[in-house]
């Protein structure tokens, strides 16, 4: 019998907790390869990845990187560069992002691009990139290698279907998937597969680890999209209403314009075309997601790729490990109530 995905409100709050216990060790190496690896001569790169490296992330990636090594029972040590590599890859893309989407709050700070401008961060984003890819040769393995790189590759595409897909109400429900399991669960599922291939285990183990690292990533964007709307910039650390003034079509905007009625689907239009986005249109769009169903809907899919998640766990014994695997997939879900 598998896990089961218990993350209702008024129950404990699940937490990554148990995670950060079982990798502690080995999450003190990997912050000390980041550390030394994000140096250099020009005084600049260090300055600016260590103020978003060191502005408050949970380092979810490599910790699970470290985690799934853990519930294989590794013994070795080159996962520590390999989930080092991992969060420079996902440092890398954060610089980028917020240079696209001129984003103003990243984790209850001012993003690098708004105190050192957008070339600075694009730069040092590319620095971030080339040290995850230094890592990589390093391990030597040109499996690791060829999974991190292509995570990489699907990453850069993700974006640019976004980008493609920004102020396009038309954006389908198959396209909006596609970019999300791009963008952001490409990396995940990377990030779990390679701990497979240092612990020198079969395909179908790369290929479980995977599946779980995908489904938590698919889950863990859906939540992130439905509380742009509900949450404010403490809670998420961003600006409330990012996406909405962005032009995202994101899940909850493709459901409540699908089911919306004719001055709804107007309303949709015009504020993903940027014509409607005030502080009163915001709350009006979130009204109309509440009465449409939207955002209920939307947590219900991450509910469901969540389960998907722990079912991808089945194969593996029952432990520390597992049952911290289990709870991270709670708490990426429960980051809603």
């Amino acid at each position: 019998m598998t896990a089961t995905v218990h993350t209702f409100p008024g129950k404990t709050t699940p937490s990554l907790d148990a995670m950060v216990q079982l990798v502690a060790a080995d999450l003190n190496q990997v912050n000390a390869v980041i550390l030394a690896r994000m140096q250099s001569e020009v005084a600049l790169i260090p300055e600016l990845a260590g103020h978003l490296i060191a502005g408050g992330g949970k380092r979810m990636r490599p910790m699970l990187t470290l985690a799934c090594a853990r519930l294989l029972d590794y013994g070795g040590a080159r996962h520590h560069k390999l989930a080092a590599a991992v969060e420079f890859i996902h440092t890398a893309t954060l610089l980028h992002d917020d240079v696209v989407d001129g984003s103003g709050l990243r984790r209850g700070r001012r993003t690098a691009n708004i105190i050192w401008g957008n070339p600075a961060s694009v730069l040092v984003g590319d620095f971030l990139f080339s040290r995850a890819f230094e890592l990589m040769v390093e391990d030597g393995s040109l499996k690791v290698l060829r999974i991190l790189s292509r995570a990489s590759n699907v990453i850069a595409e993700g974006e640019v279907n976004q980008l493609t897909a920004q102020r396009r109400i038309e954006t389908s429900e198959d396209q909006y998937l596609d970019i999300i399991g791009a963008k952001t669960a490409a990396l995940f599922a990377a990030a779990c597969r390679i701990a497979a291939v240092v612990a020198e285990r079969e395909d179908a183990t790369e290929e479980a680890l995977d599946a779980y690292g995908r489904n938590l990533g698919i889950a863990f964007q859906l939540v992130d999209d439905a509380i742009d709307y509900a949450s404010d910039g403490a809670t998420m650390g961003k600006d409330a209403g990012d996406d909405f003034r962005d032009g995202k079509v994101t899940l909850p905007v493709i459901l409540a314009h699908a089911r919306g009625d004719a001055a709804e689907r107007t309303f949709w239009r015009d504020a993903m075309e940027g014509r409607r986005t005030s502080d009163a249109d915001l709350a009006h769009a979130t009204r109309l997601l509440e009465t449409r169903g939207a955002m209920a809907d939307t947590l219900d899919r991450a509910r469901h790729y969540g389960q998907r998640a722990v079912d991808a766990l089945g194969p593996f014994p029952a432990g520390k490990a597992k049952a911290a695997l289990v709870e991270a997939v709670e708490f990426a879900i429960a980051r809603a109530y």
